[in-house]
């Protein structure tokens, strides 16, 4: 599976944006999908994970009733929705696929090449 992230970009503190991951290959449904983030410095972390049919999801706590994972399998997509943004949250988010629903950044085998995403005033 070939994963690209896009849509990131420079939001203002509690304004809402929305980073996507567009896969290529035929399994991508066999997948476990998930969003991470790393800050400068900081170590990279778990954001939000999506199974492989959309019916659950995972989310940090650092992020529950603000962003939202989603995915559409007939288009090999998938999304997450960021909300109420604050200068922490500023990273390079990235998409990730699993065929397991791995929680830690070192088990998941394929990657997306990250997209900025910069909260600022």
């Amino acid at each position: 599976v070939q994963l690209q992230a896009s849509g990131g970009g420079l939001v203002q503190p509690g304004g809402s944006l929305s980073v996507s991951c567009a896969a290529s290959g035929r399994t991508f449904s066999s997948y476990f999908v998930g969003w991470f983030r790393q800050a400068p410095g900081k170590e990279r972390e778990l954001v939000a994970r999506i199974s492989r049919s959309g019916d659950s999801a995972y989310y940090a706590d650092f992020v529950k009733g603000r962003f939202t994972i989603s995915r559409d399998n007939a288009k090999n997509t998938v999304s997450l929705q960021m909300s109420s943004l604050q200068p922490e949250d500023t990273a390079v988010y990235y998409c990730a696929a699993d065929s397991r629903g791995a929680y830690s950044w070192a088990d998941y085998t394929f990657w997306g090449q990250g997209t900025q995403v910069t909260v600022s005033s």
